[in-house]
């Protein structure tokens, strides 16, 4: 499935929720379902994966570009692109964030998506910091020039844009927790999408496939099904619903109308 370019979005609030993650295949396992269900309300979605899946034990870059715009396609995004970060070794630095800033100020999602900042993979609990500290620079009118993110992908020239970079500064940073062992702030209720949310996740076939490579780390292809839904049920359980994924805020949350707050206390 094809997809736009960083530099042929078609407006200039292109996303309201766009999701960060380290690696191809990150986004289906934390918060697939949450974004089908921002799209089936309306809202536009996108996906910025920051590596290209080089480093990874199966499959490589090219078969994980094909397996990430076919689950993008299952998912409903309309916008899913990878930077170049190296896998396995992402880095906080200045100029990383000055990558995703690009994206974030063409976007402009007024919700973000992060992986939560404590993981096994320490690409994941980097992604954390690095995608906040992102968010903060590109708000800053007078941040530094910023080169095209994907010019190594797109065998473009690492040259700084033409075209004005108005400084954009997302509303709501939110973590994907699933995986973390913490009480969610929320969860969203996925039960409508969890089928869907499960084939986007195993259109990664070089991932999630049996196979000779990597049998002792990856779950065999036949457990995966019972795991992935049984971990929606629990947290969907947790909020009342059948399914749910959950998240974390760092600030506290507002209530206008405590007649109206979800999730029956008794």
């Amino acid at each position: 499935m094809p997809f736009p370019t960083v530099d042929s979005v078609p407006d200039s609030s292109s996303a309201d929720v766009l999701a960060i993650a380290a690696h191809r295949d990150d986004v289906e396992q934390t918060c697939g379902g949450t974004l089908l269900r921002m799209a089936s309300r309306g809202l536009r979605t996108a996906i910025l994966d920051l590596t290209q899946g080089e480093a990874g034990t199966r499959g490589n870059s090219e078969e994980r570009a094909r397996e990430a715009a076919e689950a993008a396609r299952l998912l409903g995004v309309g916008w899913r692109q990878a930077l170049d970060l190296p896998d396995g070794a992402v880095e906080n630095s200045l100029e990383n964030r000055l990558k995703i800033v690009r994206v974030l100020r063409l976007l402009r999602p007024r919700v973000v998506i992060l992986p939560y900042w404590q993981a096994r993979h320490p690409d994941h609990a980097t992604v954390a910091a690095l995608g906040y500290e992102a968010c903060f620079l590109s708000g800053l009118t007078m941040a530094p020039a910023i080169s095209h993110p994907l010019a190594p992908a797109l065998n473009a020239p690492q040259a700084p844009l033409a075209a004005p970079q108005v400084p954009h500064r997302p509303f709501k940073i939110v973590y994907a927790s699933l995986y973390a062992d913490v009480r969610p702030s929320f969860i969203v209720d996925i039960t409508p999408f969890i089928e869907q949310r499960y084939q986007s996740l195993m259109a990664y076939r070089s991932q999630y496939a049996n196979q000779p490579a990597g049998g002792g780390l990856f779950v065999p292809e036949e457990e995966i099904r019972e795991r992935t839904f049984a971990e929606a049920r629990h947290y969907g359980l947790l909020a009342g619903v059948r399914y749910g994924e959950p998240f974390v805020q760092r600030e506290v949350g507002l209530v206008d109308d405590l007649t109206l707050v979800p999730v029956q206390s008794i």
